[in-house]
């Protein structure tokens, strides 16, 4: 099968400011009265949507400002994908009121190597010596993945990221722009990076960064860091520039911003390393979680609890550090769909795209080709019936509909493309993703048996069947 892949569900929207950011936390807990349950504390997540900030499925009422020490002061200079802290409150109705954002790039620098897999949407990056992965929540601006392969040393890049336990980094946000404009995204520091201090000798003032060497015989501590605290396993960011290989370091803090706060913390990124089912704990972000008396939602299992796994996590830090999880709720995509939309929803943000179900939410990313909207009711507006989308998410089972991480607008096609998990199947037709699919002239469908990950290319016919016209085993199951 010559499939579209659907995996690159966010892709390239050409104008807007470039900004990154790096997870951090800070902030205070308190619970709300009436039927409306309500927290205080600091969310931590990848903008979703403008018209206020929307994060991690809440919209936050802002003042406009933003918190930086990149260059950043307003909210209109955020992107989505990029990774920012929220200190406010919100409630479990989806809004919120936010008291300070900020943000920070996790990379910048010359891009000095890069890769794409168009068929499968993954890829990788190196900026500073340090890997970058790509998949489908990966938000690209200025540059599409295609285009930093072929030409990886013509860019510069800034990078929002969330770090994996190996030292990699999985990449929510990407900016790139051309080394021949002579544009640069920080005039002070080119260069930045984030990660573990490991060989440190303080005679010679360097260690590594997962291995990349950092002299920093010439930097200055930034706010109340003192550079005599650089030591073996310290989390820090440094700032400079590369002389053959090595980053010589102008400015250098520290990275514990997510330790002793007091309050409801909420965080979002990928699982690092192995879940413990001993001690029940797994890192994200660089924070130990822990599983006790925890609330998994949407079907999530604790089972379930794997490396690379992207999860929200709300709760609070005991005095060990730990961030003790309230609730874990997942937020990678498992199913896909690629049609036309058939009918819209707007009051209630859903959609029927080629047959299938799809409800938007307040963390769904909703991306245009052709425009680069910021306010979120822009963003619905800009949907219509008859347009062609692709979308990824989550199959809700209870109630036989896809939950939108990201929609798409794309060209248009005859035939639809959707992927999911066989539900039923009665020989003549199955169902998948609360569809019912014939099977045409393929005759018997015997062979897909319920649980099974299927790709399916279909079509719709003048009597309102859709019908299947080619199909085989999902990646997943092969």
């Amino acid at each position: 099968m010559n499939r579209k892949p659907l995996s690159l569900a966010v892709k390239l929207a050409m104008t807007g400011a470039l900004a990154g950011a790096l997870a951090a936390c800070g902030g205070g807990g308190s619970s709300g009265a009436g039927t409306t349950d309500t927290s205080s504390g600091t969310s931590v997540g990848a903008v979703s949507g403008f018209g206020s900030v929307y994060v991690n499925g809440t919209r936050f009422e802002t003042s406009g400002s933003v918190k930086s020490d990149d260059g950043f002061e307003r909210e209109g200079q955020l992107e989505k994908g990029m990774i920012v802290k929220v200190s406010g409150s919100w409630d479990d109705s989806g809004e919120g009121k936010a008291t300070e954002i900020e943000y920070d790039d996790t990379l910048r620098g010359p891009l000095q190597a890069a890769t794409w897999d168009e068929a499968s949407g993954t890829g990788e990056l190196t900026v500073a010596g340090l890997s970058v992965l790509l998949d489908g929540q990966t938000v690209f601006r200025g540059a599409t993945p295609t285009e930093l392969a072929a030409n990886p040393t013509g860019y510069r890049v800034r990078i929002s990221a969330w770090s994996l336990a190996n030292g990699d980094f999985r990449a929510s946000f990407v900016g790139a722009v051309g080394v021949s404009t002579g544009i640069r995204f920080d005039d002070e520091f080119e260069v930045e990076v984030k990660g573990v201090v490991a060989n440190h000798s303080s005679a010679a003032q360097t260690f590594t960064i997962n291995g990349l060497q950092v002299d920093y015989t010439s930097a200055v501590a930034d706010d109340d860091f003192s550079l005599d605290r650089i030591n073996d396993g310290l989390g820090v960011e440094a700032e400079g520039y590369l002389e053959n290989g090595v980053l010589v370091a102008q400015k250098i803090d520290d990275e514990d911003d997510f330790f002793g706060l007091a309050g409801n913390v909420e965080i979002q990124g990928a699982i690092e390393g192995p879940y413990d089912d001993t001690a029940r704990q797994f890192t994200l972000n660089g924070v130990t979680v822990l599983v006790d008396g925890t609330e998994f939602k949407d079907g999530l299992q604790e089972a379930e609890l794997t490396a690379g796994l992207l999860v929200k996590v709300e709760g609070s830090f005991n005095d060990q550090n730990v961030l003790v999880a309230r609730e874990i709720e997942p937020r990678d995509s498992d199913s896909e769909v690629e049609a036309a939309i058939e009918s819209i929803d707007r009051a209630n943000e859903t959609l029927v795209v080629g047959g299938v179900t799809v409800a938007l939410t307040t963390s769904t990313i909703i991306e245009d080709d052709d425009d680069d909207s910021r306010l979120r009711t822009t963003d619905l507006e800009s949907l219509g019936v008859g347009d062609y989308v692709e979308v990824e998410g989550r199959f809700r089972a209870e109630d036989n509909t896809l939950e939108a991480v990201s929609v798409e607008r794309d060209d248009a096609d005859t035939e639809f493309e959707l992927d999911g998990r066989v539900s039923a199947n009665n020989s003549s037709s199955i169902t998948v993703l609360g569809l019912e699919l014939m099977a045409g002239s393929l005759g018997s469908l015997d062979q897909f048996s319920v649980g099974t990950a299927v790709e399916v290319d279909y079509r719709k016919t003048a009597g309102g069947d859709y019908v299947i016209t080619q199909i085989e085993l999902d990646g997943a199951d092969d």
